[in-house]
């Protein structure tokens, strides 16, 4: 069994994978997208892709189970073909694009949704957006995760003005996630993206995946709507602030 033996890498890598952990547990939804950037510090991007993969069928399956019966159906059903059609988009023309050039535009999104949140907030008896959009928002969620595990920021900006219990928005990302992550395992070894080593780095680290689930989950049940709503707005600060620097 060979790993990953850098200990920059694991310097970067064991707080990525606990962010990972965090946003997938509902707390903190959107800093996920830290991983890949700070582990390509270290190593090259796609390779800090794959090795979050396993990672991320960890935390999607713990996450799962935490929030089995709390999901939007409806939701649901809109969400994931489109998140899927984003997958295809993304499987064909990864060799294309620059994943740089994808978390900059991934970046600069995030922060003109939340620039618009902030400065002019949804009221109380204001429509959902329009569907259009909304599959627009989750296409781009789809391809962004494959590109670079970055689909959560495009996701909650459909997501979040539709004002969702606490639970029953984490829940529904949690699902949706799910099937997205697991659609990617395929493509991710027809482009050569996976190999044993990755593999094994991955499993190292499995446990710091789970504890940044569980810590998550034990803070998300504790704090008022307001307050989590504020925090995915802080995650989606950081990680559109980082993606757009990584562009740079």
């Amino acid at each position: 069994m060979t790993i990953i033996s850098d200990p920059w890498f694991y310097a970067v890598a064991i707080p990525a994978v606990f962010l990972t952990g965090l946003s997938k547990s509902g707390f903190a939804t959107g800093i996920g997208t830290l991983s890949v950037p700070l582990m390509a510090l270290v190593i090259p991007v796609p390779q800090a892709a794959a090795v979050m993969m396993p990672l991320l069928l960890l935390a999607d399956l713990i996450g799962l189970r935490m929030f089995r019966r709390d999901f939007d159906l409806a939701l649901l059903r809109f969400m994931l073909p489109w998140g899927l059609l984003g997958i295809a988009i993304g499987t064909l023309t990864f060799k294309v694009l620059s994943p740089h050039v994808v978390a900059g535009c991934v970046g600069a999104f995030t922060l003109l949704f939340l620039a618009q949140q902030l400065l002019f907030p949804p009221r109380l008896n204001s429509k959902p957006q329009p569907k259009w959009l909304g599959a627009v928002f989750v296409a781009m969620s789809g391809f962004t995760s494959f590109i670079a595990h970055a689909g959560g920021p495009p996701a909650n900006a459909y997501a979040l003005p539709l004002k969702l219990k606490p639970m029953v928005f984490a829940a529904t990302m949690a699902y949706f996630f799910f099937v997205i992550n697991l659609s990617k395992w395929i493509p991710y070894a027809y482009l050569g993206l996976l190999d044993l080593r990755n593999f094994w780095t991955a499993l190292v680290m499995m446990p710091i995946a789970g504890f940044g689930v569980w810590a998550g989950k034990k803070m998300a049940m504790r704090m008022s709507p307001k307050m989590f709503y504020r925090l995915i707005h802080l995650g989606m600060l950081l990680s559109g602030s980082k993606l757009l620097w990584d562009a740079f």
